[in-house]
């Protein structure tokens, strides 16, 4: 409870960094916060041109002119979300270092800017892409609810594993490069261009090691198919999630004294 008054007590710093961030993000640019639409509608109308019209991509055993192009986006957008929290909270202590010399706040309120920052550049996404849905007659339904427990459960498997990277990060820099390259080899490891069905069948198997992959399953049967998730096959990653949120602010507050010296 006294983290979280801590953090509610700093609100206004966390909302203020928020809205700082985003307004940074665009400053000197000519559209300003025009490209916030611009550039997640660019990239739908591509993969659906590109996979519906010219390549005739077709998913197997689905019907419809833009199944590929819906499976393809429910996996990049919401893969989207996970890498650029990751990616934040590898570096936020160390992209932070002055802040947190001179200034006397609750240093978890970094990565709730990080969560907040991102989860508004995905909500604008996300309700485009709902538009693109409703506009084309594919819009999945009421299954489209669960969209929300994932995406937190996702952002909690991220805001975990990606804290403890960060504290980590303060004291091996090495782990802010070896990041980068873990993060492309887990794409190509996660099923968002593929489906799992056209892997051979023990490469379909290891992919099962991947915690991910319920997730990414379930993200592309509700917007594809308008199926409710498997729940119970959700349950061990939502496990792991909730694990590495509480080691990474055990971590964090073992290793709070000495981060500031070494930053």
């Amino acid at each position: 409870m006294g983290l979280l008054n801590a953090l509610w007590a700093f609100r206004g710093f966390i909302l203020s960094s928020v809205k700082r961030e985003i307004q940074a993000k665009y400053r000197n640019s000519l559209f300003g916060f025009a490209w916030m639409v611009i550039q997640p509608l660019s990239m739908i109308i591509v993969y659906t041109v590109i996979f519906s019209q010219l390549m005739r991509s077709r998913l197997p055993g689905v019907e419809g002119d833009f199944a590929y192009s819906i499976y393809l986006c429910a996996g990049i957008l919401t893969w989207g979300l996970f890498a650029e929290i990751m990616h934040r909270m590898v570096a936020v202590f160390v992209d932070n270092a002055n802040l947190i010399k001179k200034l006397n706040f609750p240093r978890l309120c970094l990565p709730l800017i990080v969560v907040l920052s991102a989860g508004v550049n995905f909500a604008i996404i996300l309700g485009l892409f709902f538009a693109f849905l409703l506009l084309s007659g594919t819009f999945p339904g009421w299954s489209a609810l669960a969209l929300l427990p994932l995406l937190l459960i996702q952002v909690m498997f991220a805001t975990g594993l990606g804290g403890i990277f960060g504290v980590i990060n303060v004291f091996f820099r090495d782990v802010g490069q070896m990041f980068g390259v873990l993060i492309q080899f887990w794409f190509w490891f996660t099923p968002i261009v593929y489906p799992v069905s056209v892997l051979p069948e023990w490469t379909a198997s290891l992919l099962h090691l991947n915690p991910l992959l319920p997730l990414m399953e379930a993200y592309q049967g509700i917007l594809v198919s308008g199926q409710w998730p498997h729940w119970e096959r959700i349950a061990p990653t939502a496990a792991i999630a909730l694990l590495l949120c509480l080691y990474a602010v055990l971590l964090f507050r073992k290793h709070a004294g000495d981060m500031v010296d070494e930053l």
